[in-house]
């Protein structure tokens, strides 16, 4: 039998394990998936919005794989960390171990301020109302009137539309207790979303884009001018150098929304304002905390990019959300790419100084960085797999552990397995209806952990 271990239970870690199931070279295959937490479907349940019901249900494709007879889930079991398993020992208790541990940190802006009181990450933010529990009770500014998302990406529009959408909209989901009485209280009314370049560069979808003009309590504003100032504007469709089909559908209902104008007065409570041309260069502070951002005004130059024009303009915030990418960190015991933000790898397999690290791959974003959608990584796990089918007689002469999970509890670990998360999901819906709602996050350590012990008694 050949034994694997899948560090990471999101789609990249679940993919690869489908992978292994899904090929015939070698039938007698067992996959543990391992999760730090104690619950699987990694950004799937802590990352997708909690609005976005569709994208949420592609857990139901990851259950049925994590259900298979040859995986094992085995949740509370940190790789790398402190109170984890070295990449090291990890070696010996199976014959292949394939990292799936995405890319966790958040880049930065680089700007005077940013560490102020107010400022935080978008990912922060998103961990907070999706109930992770690393996220605690952060102190977000929902006093604020005014909000400022830096970043022009999928990540910024969500947080933008959980800022500017009714708590009332967001009781039917899975949004914790907590997060949801801020939101109901919150007096956000502004929200800006800014990016330094034009409207054609930016990474969000058609479909994002468009949610942000459903949001029935919100009227989204952008400025003509701004929108006039990117080349792809009017550049004519079916001509060189006409823009890509999704350019142009987002260019579309930007113009709607541009034609429309300011919203009149005492009309929709809150206002979501799209910018462009405009580069973060400081923080502004008042009173010991973030009241603004300075941003530099930009311009298209000949090369594709932006050019500061010497204007600057400020926007009043007490609250700022950065969402302007995610970063690999590094794993202590394997190589890493400190530029990349990634693991070096040939078709999945690790490197170390250009020489492949025997039993270990890698696949999803700290294989190839934080690029592509969900799907992507189903490509991905199958390159990486089959780079570990084609090492598989060589592999088999590896040792393995016949029980690797009797040895995590020999080193002291406390492995949380299926039936743990099987509780988990009967405490959040006993949680929900207790609160006459759907299944409700339980957001803490403590919490899922206990939860996770009755189902094993």
């Amino acid at each position: 039998m050949l034994s694997v271990a899948v560090v990471g239970s999101g789609p990249s870690g679940v993919y690869t394990a489908q992978a292994l199931l899904r090929q015939s070279l070698v039938p007698d295959v067992r996959v543990h998936v391992l999760d730090r937490l104690p619950t699987p479907y990694g950004l799937v349940r802590y990352g997708v919005a909690p609005d976005h019901e569709k994208i949420k249900s592609l857990q139901n494709g990851l259950r049925a794989v994590l259900e298979d007879d040859r995986v094992t889930f085995v949740g509370n079991v940190g790789v790398g960390g402190p109170d984890g398993v070295s990449p090291a020992r990890l070696a010996e208790l199976y014959h292949a171990v394939v990292y799936c541990v995405g890319a966790s940190a958040d880049r930065r802006l680089a700007v005077p301020g940013e560490g102020l009181p107010g400022s935080y990450s978008a990912t922060r933010f998103v961990s907070w109302y999706s109930a992770h529990p690393d996220a605690g009770a952060d102190p977000f500014v929902l006093d604020a009137r005014s909000a400022v998302v830096i970043g022009v990406g999928n990540v910024a529009v969500d947080v933008a539309r959980i800022l500017a959408r009714g708590a009332d909209e967001l009781r039917a989901t899975d949004v914790p207790s907590a997060a949801l009485g801020a939101l109901e209280e919150s007096r956000v009314r502004d929200v800006h979303i800014v990016g330094r370049r034009g409207p054609s560069q930016a990474r969000f979808t058609t479909k994002e884009l468009r949610e942000l003009g459903a949001l029935p309590g919100a009227r989204v504003v952008v400025d003509p001018a701004e929108l006039a100032l990117d080349p792809a504007y009017a550049a004519p469709e079916g001509l060189p150098g006409a823009p890509p089909a999704v350019v142009r559908r987002n260019l579309e209902v930007l113009r709607g929304w541009s034609a429309a104008g300011e919203p009149a007065a005492g009309g929709a409570g809150r206002r979501i304002r799209l910018r462009f041309f405009l580069r973060p260069v400081e923080l502004l502070e008042r009173d010991g905390r973030v009241a603004g951002v300075r941003f530099a005004r930009t311009a298209p130059d000949a090369g594709g990019g932006v050019r500061d024009t010497g204007a600057y303009e400020d926007i009043a915030a007490r609250l700022v959300l950065r969402a302007v990418g995610y970063r690999g960190v590094e794993l202590p015991g394997l190589p890493f790419d400190a530029v990349r933000g990634t693991v070096p790898h040939a078709a999945g397999r690790v490197l170390r100084d250009g020489v492949p690290v025997p039993g270990a791959y890698v696949a999803g974003w700290i294989k190839r960085g934080p690029t592509g959608v969900i799907g992507s990584n189903r490509s991905c796990a199958k390159e990486t797999v089959a780079s570990l089918l084609a090492d598989a007689a060589e592999l088999r002469g590896r040792a393995a552990a016949d029980d690797p999970l009797a040895v995590l509890r020999e080193w002291g670990l406390r492995p949380v397995e299926w039936s743990g998360w099987l509780s988990i999901e009967r405490a959040e819906a006993e949680l929900g209806r207790s609160l006459g709602r759907g299944p409700v996050k339980i957001p803490d350590w403590p919490g899922l952990l206990g939860a996770a012990r009755d189902g094993e008694r």
